[in-house]
């Protein structure tokens, strides 16, 4: 109508020209859409006109007027409109675009009316703006010919069409179009890519494939220049939009193309599956983060492998690479291979997007299954590149759900040891493997794994590093050993990952793999990395890294020095601590590698015959001491670092000479032994005290190496030649060290930098001390020189201060103080503090000749105000009337602070020896408020002796003190080193004997601060393990003293029972994580010696498990016959009854391992320990409420516990027992399985009647009691009752228990039939296995309640065989390492029977674990009837059918299994859908969603009209099977590799459909059973349907079927 319209109007227009007028608009103004595409029409019909008509060619001026549209009209608006101007532009972004489009229609038609010139004209005039297109796509402004780079896109592709081939615009136009891809956004890339390119490409004219070549080309160069994953994206973009183009049959011919000179002037084809870049760039893509390229990837490898297959042409993607591969090849003769190799890795990489493990794990088998078929032409050449492997890797390693991730790794440490693969997987190992293996969560325990147990992770780990690095080649092993080590030191490691990792490369074997960068590399590692760890952690991975060195180092590449420099870098209180394994085997390294470390240059000492490393170790130690002449006189205190590496490297060299010495080497030249060593230290250390040039650098040198010697050189028994050695050295220079330390005491000391050499000095007199302590008969001579020369030293220096001391915190001198005076002050106050610790520690081994000069400053310490304060001394420089601080006073902050706490550490000694002086506390208190928190100690220490002395005078004051106390205490728990001590000595402080004896909270105001004090600190420890140790231990100690106690002491553990009753309950309930760091820290304890760290590192018993064992331990000691005692144990036992009592109304339902289980656990395992032992009538108290508890629906190890509870009280107080009976006959439908607890106690009959004296009476009640409950409709109870009698029937006539079989009458032959039916039960049942398992299970079969009464079956066996979660379980080395636990022939400790030990926990289950749980083992148990299938028609089932029937309602042969899905909403709609259309019958889980409101809601009554089945999951495989035998075809809704379409799919009759969980789909073991799959076909971005929904489209379309089929013959 249009064209026709048109037609007439160019017959009645004579001037076309005019038309073209008068649809033109005005310059100054926005035409409307319609307007402009009239004028298109227009246009067009002329061209259109011209063409059928040769000679009415369009006239001059009516191409003038074209020309004139496109740059006065249409041009202007396309500037105007990205410019957003103009008031009449047109409102709305939708407008805007609308006539954007409608302009470049106009363009584009007036660009083929004129031809020639103007289609060029455009494109170079929108060219410049594609070429400027910056990371912002902003456009520098150009006036108003400047267009937006959309607009200008637009401008182009309609030109494009009418170009002429000119290969220099079209070069150009290709430029822009890959500087745009490169630069621009998302958005424009895409119309770029669709509007421009693809015209460009689909234009005969200029040549596409020549333009393909150069865009190829550009590509390429563009890969090459950029591989970032920005890039990797927009060339993926670009190729899967060129992929018609590059990858089509036709371009590819079916030979590869071998010419031998091609003519440049006839473009090739290019084919990109010929170019290694391609691939790799296929392989980034496969492996990006983004899913969109990650699809474009995967499409251009099935579009690569489709094209191969079609065209049958053998190909290699450029030249084998170093390991014998292309990136891609194919040959025609192995198709299948190649076809099953590429479909199964796409459909991985497909897979691995869906990120949930049950879709991902059963496509683990075709991965292994990829492995083979890379290493199917040997182990030493790859018949595919490993580098496809290492992408599905890295796409498994990038998932977003870390179990995909998991299954990763330990598929990955599972690699088939392979030469080609490991050099293929060598980068991937060093780099993102070693990522990935940086997440701690890898490494927690697996399932059925104990703690202590070595991760399984961490295994395989072990075993894949020495599989892969033997299987390298000899030449790589040492650079893929150095990237692993560097890749360690390169980031900041969690201390588990580090921890495995060092130890699986401490298996390696050994091997030259590693250099001085390699050590390098790994100081790196010890240097940074490990700084912030748990310090059992850091110390376990520095003996791994240590290993390693010791493995792989190459000694011929590395000096002597830098093995030194390496091991300065292993603490002693760590892990390199001599005495150990390490220690042995670093000196066994050393001397079987100390001929052949690189030299570096001549040493003093090799012309004396002596070894290497004794001449290196001479020449260290001759470097050390010597000082260069420009050393300043009295700078600063030489670091330790080097002191700390001559001290171990003369020890490792001690050591090694006296294994030499003791081995009797024979050819070796004798060296040197220790005093040889030593002997220029020693020959300085004589002169320290006569000569007066000796430098005071030098002496601080020695000094800090004499420290060091003695701190490194730990005893190693009576046969320890080389401590001995030391010690006759150390003791040979003892006096003039001392003398010279004295003297410089004594007023030599006057500087800040002095403060650090006074605490050296006090370190060396403390380690002479203590070194006479340990060897005895040089202790006395030395306090008898030192105390009296020191105390003297004292006094001089501190009595000229005593008139100017004033008041506290207020010293104001009259003259400014002067610098030397203060130090010197603070010097004296060190070391008397040095001094009075040293009498406090020994008081009785100081010689009598020193007790006076010791007194005469003890009287002076006593006159001397409290927190007396440093006067700042005025810094050395003044300007302009202000006082600047000098460099010189830099450090007298901490000057001040320690001044005031040696005055404290002072008063100690003076507080211990006389009445308290006046004001104590208050200068305490102002002492806590001024001091740093870490510098308190001595405050708490001085506060214990004082705090008994001033319970009464000052209440108040010590309510102030001690609150103040914790304040400072809290304060510090976020510093870990200064925090414990701390809190030790508060601990001590508040909870003392004298405090703990006040009255009660209620009558005292400072216990029940104590009390409050003690409810924070357990509050702590749920988060900071080991605080409620510390007091727990202070408790009992204080309670009940292992040497002796009074019952004074004891009585007040009765006012704090609180605390006690919370240890007997306390226990590990951690997160993931830090149950992962006690996992770890247990597996390095039990390696034992083994591993150095546990000797070096010193235990602090923060174990979860100590405040229980101490408790236990403590309540094993009480004595029942002591009034006291017993009292505790009666209150104890309400108190831990109670707190049951409110774990079991906390929920009605708890789980196995929930809080609420281990509560209740713990308070029945310690009352355990305690009812036995308490008297009969207070048993008789407490035995209801262990009824009560039976009652209780409780789990396993809780019920163990109780049942257990019961006999042995039973059995301790036989007048009891008749209280058992009542607990029978209450009524049935209220206690239902719980009389399961009390027929268990009834199967342990024997052991109760020991001491019944009318034991035939009580068998007679409890056969009564038993045939009662034979008879219950519950099946467990049945079998408990069925197992009671078996036993009770046994006891008849065992020493006097029970009558004769003629006393019992009929009922002996009834029982007798009863019991030879039960063990002649036959088949397979579930009844006959139930019986067989109730009989075998551990608590039945082999425990017995008497002769395994221990601590060990109790707190470990026990909770062992009750899924009890395994940090409950309580080792019994743990009571004898944890706590003095004394032995007790009614308590042992150890289970003297293994039968218990060595049982299993067997297959049987209790009835009342725990509602909810189990429910798939309980099911078998519960149902009453033989399963469905092999039963009778159901009746209801019938009644269904046949109601059905009546109401002339047809049903099909189809039968939908619903059995997997949960929700009911789902289940009501499909059971209305199945009652529709006729299903002949719906199969559920349960029957019990038909009461559901929901599933009401939704089936509006349809379930009384299709009959119903119920098969749980685990019966699903049974009844598939036997639907299969019944000719029914079993069809599956799931998308699976090979789902069949259901446009395509035609149901059988008889078809079985099944329908997969809402999540998770058919699970991988049922999905084997199907015959066939069906998936619905999709068009949206949506993966997946509703179930129902999908439920419904084929229960349709199973129903059209056979609606519209023809009818059967």
């Amino acid at each position: 109508m249009a064209s026709a319209l048109l037609d007439a109007l160019l017959r009645s227009c004579r001037d076309p020209a005019a038309a073209l007028d008068a649809l033109c608009w005005g310059s100054d103004c926005f035409p409307d859409k319609d307007t402009v595409d009239a004028l298109t029409c227009l246009i067009t019909r002329l061209g259109d006109v011209s063409d059928r008509q040769p000679g009415a060619a369009p006239g001059p001026e009516l191409l003038r007027r074209a020309e004139a549209i496109v740059w006065d009209r249409c041009f202007p608006l396309l500037c105007a409109t990205g410019r957003d101007s103009g008031p009449c532009e047109p409102d709305g972004p939708g407008r805007r675009r609308a006539l954007v489009a409608a302009l470049c229609r106009l363009l584009g038609a007036c660009a083929g009316l004129c031809g020639g010139a103007v289609p060029e004209r455009l494109v170079e005039t929108a060219l410049p703006v594609l070429l400027a297109v910056g990371e912002e796509d902003v456009v520098e402004p150009g006036g108003d010919t400047c267009l937006d780079p959309s607009v200008a896109v637009e401008v182009i592709a309609a030109a494009l069409p009418h170009l002429c081939p000119r290969s220099q615009l079209t070069h150009r136009l290709l430029d822009a179009v890959l500087a745009c891809a490169r630069a621009a956004r998302d958005a424009l890339v895409s119309k770029v890519v669709s509007r421009v390119l693809f015209s460009l490409l689909n234009n005969n004219q200029l040549k596409p494939s020549e333009l393909l070549r150069r865009l190829w080309e550009g590509l390429k160069l563009w890969d090459q220049e950029d591989s970032s994953p920005a890039a990797t994206a927009r060339l993926l973009l670009c190729l899967t939009a060129l992929s018609d183009q590059l990858l089509r049959a036709s371009a590819a011919p079916s030979v590869p193309p071998v010419p031998q000179h091609p003519d440049p002037h006839v473009p090739q084809h290019p084919d990109p599956r010929l170019c290694p870049r391609f691939w790799a760039l296929v392989q980034r893509g496969l492996t990006h983060r983004d899913n969109v390229s990650r699809k474009r990837a995967l499409f251009l490898l099935k579009r690569c492998v489709s094209l191969s297959e079609e065209t049958g042409a053998a190909l290699h993607s450029g030249p084998a690479a170093a390991d014998g591969v292309s990136l891609f090849w194919w040959e025609p003769h192995r198709l299948q291979l190649l076809l099953g190799f590429w479909v199964d890795y796409m459909l991985i990489m497909e897979t691995l997007d869906e990120n949930q493990i049950h879709v991902v794990r059963p496509v683990l088998n075709r991965f292994s299954k990829l492995m083979e078929a890379t290493v199917a032409d040997g182990p030493d050449r790859p018949l595919f590149h490993p580098s496809w492997l290492v992408c599905v890797y890295r796409r498994m390693f990038d998932s977003e759900n870390k179990t995909v991730m998991e299954e990763g790794v330990r598929h990955l440490l599972e690699l088939p040891p392979s030469p080609c693969l490991s050099l293929g997987f060598a980068e991937f190992v060093v780099g993102p493997f070693l990522d990935v293996l940086a997440d701690s969560r890898l490494f927690h325990r697996a399932a059925g794994q104990s703690a202590g147990e070595c991760p399984e992770l961490a295994v395989k780990l072990q075993g894949f590093l020495v599989t892969f690095i033997g299987s390298l080649p000899e030449d790589s092993r040492g650079a893929v050993v150095l990237q692993m080590v560097q890749g360690l030191a390169c980031r900041h490691w969690c201390a588990v990952p580090l921890l495995f990792l060092s130890q699986a490369l401490a298996q390696l074997p050994p091997c030259p793999a590693l250099g001085l960068p390699g050590l390098h590399a790994l100081r790196e590692v010890l240097r940074s990395t490990m700084v912030t760890h748990q310090v059992l952690l850091r110390g376990a991975a520095q003996c791994f890294l240590l290993e390693t060195a010791l493995h792989l180092t190459d000694v011929s590449a590395v000096t002597l020095e830098d093995v030194f420099s390496f091991l300065q870098h292993f603490r002693a209180d760590e892990s390199l601590c001599r005495g150990t394994g390490l220690w042995t085997r670093l000196c066994d390294w050393l001397h079987t590698s100390e001929g052949l470390f690189r030299s570096a240059g001549p040493r003093r000492g090799a012309e004396d015959g002596s070894g290497p490393l004794s001449s290196y170790v001479q020449n260290l130690l001759d470097s050390f001491l010597r000082v260069p002449a420009s050393a300043e006189p009295a700078g600063p205190v030489p670091g330790w670092a080097e002191a700390e590496l001559v001290g171990r490297a003369v020890l490792l060299a001690a050591d090694l000479e006296q294994r030499r010495a003791q081995s009797g080497e024979v050819g070796v030249p004798e060296s040197p032994g220790l005093p040889q060593l030593l002997r220029p230290l020693l020959d300085t250390l004589h002169r320290v005290g006569t000569s007066v040039y000796l430098p005071v650098c030098k002496t601080d040198r020695s000094l800090q190496l004499l420290l060091s010697l003695l701190r490194l050189c730990r005893h190693q028994g009576p046969q320890d030649a080389v401590r001995g050695a030391l010690e006759q050295c150390v003791f040979s220079v003892a006096e003039p060290v001392q003398e010279y330390v004295v003297r410089r005491l004594g007023g030599e000391l006057c500087t800040l930098q002095d403060v650090e050499r006074c605490r050296l000095y006090l370190s060396v007199l403390r380690a002479l001390v203590q070194l006479g302590d340990a060897v005895g008969r040089h202790r006395v001579s030395l306090l008898q020189r030192l105390v009296p020369a020191l105390s003297r030293s004292c006094l001089r220096t501190l009595e000229p201060h005593e008139e100017q001391s004033g008041q506290p915190c207020r010293t104001l001198p009259l003259q400014p103080p002067q610098l030397a005076a203060q130090v010197q002050r603070a010097v004296g106050q060190s070391a008397a503090a040095w001094l009075c610790e040293v009498a406090l520690e020994q008081p009785g081994q100081l010689h009598p000749d020193s007790c006076p000069a010791l007194a005469a400053l003890t009287a002076h310490l006593s006159r001397a105000p409290m927190n007396q304060m440093l006067a700042k001394p005025l810094a050395n420089t003044e300007q302009q009337g202000c006082v600047e601080e000098g460099p010189c006073l830099q450090g007298w902050g901490r000057l001040a602070a320690q001044f005031v706490q040696d005055q404290w550490s002072c008063l100690r000694l003076v507080v211990s020896r006389s009445a308290p002086p006046p004001g104590v506390l208050q200068g305490a208190m102002e002492a806590l408020s001024i001091l740093p928190s870490d510098q308190v100690l001595p405050v708490l220490s001085c506060l214990r002796t004082l705090l008994p002395q001033l319970l009464v005078s000052e209440a108040s004051l010590c309510v102030e003190a001690v609150t103040l106390a914790w304040t400072v205490v809290r304060g510090l728990s976020s510093s870990p080193h200064d925090f414990w001590p701390v809190l030790r000595g508060f601990i001590q402080l508040v909870f003392q004997q004298a405090v703990l004896e006040l009255p009660p909270p209620e009558h005292c105001q400072l216990s029940a601060a104590v009390a409050r004090i003690a409810v924070e600190l357990i509050e702590m420890s749920q988060t900071k393990a080991g605080v409620f140790n510390q007091l727990i231990q202070q408790c009992c100690d204080t309670w009940m003293p292992l040497d002796a106690g009074s019952d004074s002491a004891f009585a007040s553990a009765l006012t704090h029972l609180d605390i006690f009753t919370e240890a007997c309950l306390h226990g590990p309930v951690l997160r993931r994580d830090q149950r992962l760091l006690q996992d770890v820290q247990a597996y390095i304890e039990q390696l034992g010696e083994e591993c150095a760290a546990n000797s070096a590192v010193s235990s602090d018993c923060r174990d979860d498990h100590f405040p229980r064992v101490h408790a236990m331990a403590f309540l094993s000691r009480l004595d029942a016959s002591n009034e006291l005692h017993k009292t505790f144990m009666e209150q104890l036992v309400l108190r831990l009854l109670n707190k049951d009592e409110e774990a079991a109304r906390a929920r009605v339902r708890y789980y196995g391992n929930s809080l609420q289980h281990r509560v209740k656990n713990r308070a029945w395992q310690s009352l355990l320990l305690l009812l036995p032992r308490l008297e009969e009538a207070s048993a008789a108290r407490v035995l209801g409420r262990l009824y009560e508890a039976g009652f209780c629906g409780n789990q396993a190890s809780v019920k163990y516990l109780i049942e257990w509870q019961i006999i042995l009280t039973l059995e301790r107080h036989p007048a009891l027992l008749p209280t058992l009976w009542p607990c029978f006959l209450l009524g049935q439908e209220n206690n239902k399985t719980s009389i399961c607890t009390f027929l268990s106690v009834l199967v342990h009959l024997g052991t109760v009647l020991q001491r019944v004296d009318d034991k035939a009476a009580q068998w007679r009640r409890a056969l009564d009691v038993i045939l009662q409950w034979c008879f219950s409709h519950n099946f467990s109870v049945r079998l408990y009752a069925l197992l009671a009698l078996k036993r009770v029937w046994a006891l008849r006539g065992d020493a006097g228990v029970g009558p004769g079989l003629d006393g019992l009458g009929g009922l002996a032959a009834l029982v007798e039939s009863s019991l030879e039916q039960a063990e002649a039960m036959q088949g397979s049942g579930n009844a006959m296995k139930n019986w067989q398992r109730i009989q075998e299970h551990f608590f039945f079969g082999t425990f017995h309640p008497l002769q395994d009464y221990s601590v060990e079956t109790i707190f470990h066996t026990l909770p062992s065989l009750s899924d009890l979660a395994d940090d409950e379980w309580i080792p019994v080395w743990k009571f004898q390492r944890l706590a003095a636990f004394p032995s007790n022939p009614s308590l042992p400790l150890h289970n003297p029977r293994r039968e218990l030990r060595e049982a299993g926990a067997g297959d049987w289950v209790q009835q009342d674990k725990g509602d909810g749980e189990r429910a798939a083992e309980w099911a078998e148990v519960q149902k009453k009837m033989t399963a469905w299938w092999l039963s009778e028609p159901d009746p209801d089932l019938e009644l269904q059918q046949h109601r059905a029937a009546r109401l002339g309602k047809s049903s099909s042969a189809l039968v939908v299994v619903a059995s997997l899905i949960d929700k009911p909403t789902n289940l009501g709609g499909l059971c209305r859908t199945c009652e529709i259309f006729g299903a002949s019958a719906l199969v559920l889980d349960s029957l019990h969603h038909l009461s559901d409101k929901h599933f009401q809601a939704l089936s509006v009554s349809a379930e009384l009209w299709l009959p119903l089945l119920e098969v749980k999951p685990p019966q699903l495989a049974v009844y598939l099977e036997e639907k299969r035998s019944e000719g029914y075809c079993i069809v599956g809704v799931e998308q699976t590799a090979n789902s069949c379409s259901l446009a395509d799919y035609r149901f059988p009759e008889k078809t079985l459909l099944l329908l997969g969980n809402e999540r998770e789909g058919i699970p991988a073991d049922l999905l084997q059973q199907l015959e066939v799959c069906v998936e619905i076909p999709q068009r949206g971005v949506t993966r997946s349907l509703n179930v129902h929904v999908s439920a419904a489209l084929l229960v349709w379309e199973y129903t059209r079927q056979q609606l519209t089929a023809p009818p059967q013959p």
